[in-house]
């Protein structure tokens, strides 16, 4: 998902033809939507990646295939890639998350994390989320210092729009490698749709990533690096891009994932979470709302990743999930009004329950005004906020 509705291409074509130049697409559908922001790594140690990013209670055995079966003694510090899991300070962690655009009413992108988080980070942690994914990079300290205070990661984006030059994704490594709050840098966001968002070639932005992920490492080697994929990829495309330690995986399969995490399994032994996924509050069958449904997809859809999560169990396969979306924005229809909350959709053959229609200005878990809607109660009450 992501930005606007304007980059279907591929993910119209998700039953059938695969998005990234060499393979078939995964059966069950994928993101309809766009985004624009990017990601980084995990390997060395960074001395602190924030006081609740929630590490397991208690140990989940070592991965089926590659990594660890022990993890380390109290005295290790920092973030570590253990096969498909990743560690901080020796505990495996377990990504609660939810993607933040906050985007106030009658404005449009970037968003405005300043003017939000006095009113969002409480909210968050009272549902028990300790993670954001971000489309854009955070650069006001005192967001970030706040989104440490309470325990809430941040999964940074550093380079998603291809019209830049990818030293600005550099600049930000460079200015906030000292944060305690950011536990990975992001690059590109279902890049395989969009083409870095100018439409650039599969494979030149492939090799643009793999690049830029290389040189975050030189700048930055405490950190994993990760990029954001639209559905699955490529065994060819894995292997192309040896510099991404962790895989994000934007997922719209309905009120399940189906067989991704057995392909997932079968396909790497790199860690992975899912980067996007969950249900909007329009209900394009009926026109009109159904917050209801956006609920039962949340629960449904959060709790196999609970079930699934390799922090937890020995044959786990996902580090957890960022949902899509905290809030609503209500500038992402391209036909309407950012000062009105309009209906616009897609329905691309495949998407979200219960209509496969991809409304763009209906996924908060909460709305525009931070109302919480049953969404965020069926969050909070499986993360225990």
């Amino acid at each position: 998902m992501r930005r606007t509705c304007g980059v279907l291409i591929c993910a119209l074509l998700a039953y059938g033809v695969g998005c990234d130049g060499d393979e078939p697409a995964r059966d069950g559908g994928a993101d309809a939507a766009v985004a624009t922001d990017g990601g980084v790594r995990a390997d060395a140690a960074i001395a602190d990646a924030g006081p609740d990013f929630d590490a397991a209670g208690t140990d989940a055995g070592g991965p089926s295939d590659g990594g660890s079966d022990v993890d380390a003694g109290p005295g290790e510090t920092g973030l570590r890639v253990d096969g498909r899991r990743l560690l901080r300070d020796g505990a495996p962690l377990r990504i609660q998350g939810v993607c933040w655009s906050p985007v106030a009413v009658g404005a449009s992108i970037p968003p405005d994390f300043g003017a939000f988080a006095a009113t969002d980070i409480p909210l968050m942690a009272a549902a028990g989320i300790n993670a954001v994914r971000t489309y854009e990079p955070i650069r006001d300290r005192a967001v970030l210092d706040a989104l440490h205070a309470a325990g809430i990661a941040v999964l940074q984006m550093v380079y998603a729009y291809g019209g830049a030059d990818p030293s600005t994704g550099l600049d930000v490594v460079r200015d906030l490698r000292d944060h305690p709050a950011i536990v990975m840098w992001v690059l590109g966001n279902e890049w395989n749709y969009n083409g870095l968002y100018v439409g650039l070639p599969f494979d030149q932005s492939r090799d643009r990533l793999q690049a830029l992920a290389a040189q975050i490492h030189e700048l930055d080697p405490s950190r994993p690096v990760a990029s954001v994929y639209g559905e699955l990829p490529s065994a060819e495309t894995l292997a192309a891009m040896p510099d991404i330690d962790v895989w994000g995986l934007n997922i719209y399969r309905g009120i399940g994932f189906g067989d991704l995490f057995d392909r997932w399994r079968d396909l790497s032994t790199k860690p992975m979470f899912v980067a996007e996924y969950g249900a909007d509050a329009w209900d394009a069958r009926t026109a009109e709302a159904n917050p209801t449904a956006q609920a039962d997809a949340t629960r449904a859809l959060t709790q196999a990743l609970i079930d699934n999560n390799v922090a937890d169990h020995a044959d786990g396969v996902v580090l957890g999930g960022t949902i899509f979306e905290w809030a609503d924005e209500w500038w992402k229809d391209g036909a309407g009004s950012p000062s009105v909350h309009d209906i616009g959709g897609v329905a691309p053959g495949g998407g979200p329950h219960p209509d496969g229609v991809f409304n763009e200005e209906w996924w908060g878990i909460v709305e525009i005004d931070r109302t919480p809607r049953p969404a965020y109660e069926a969050l909070r009450a499986l993360y225990g906020g």
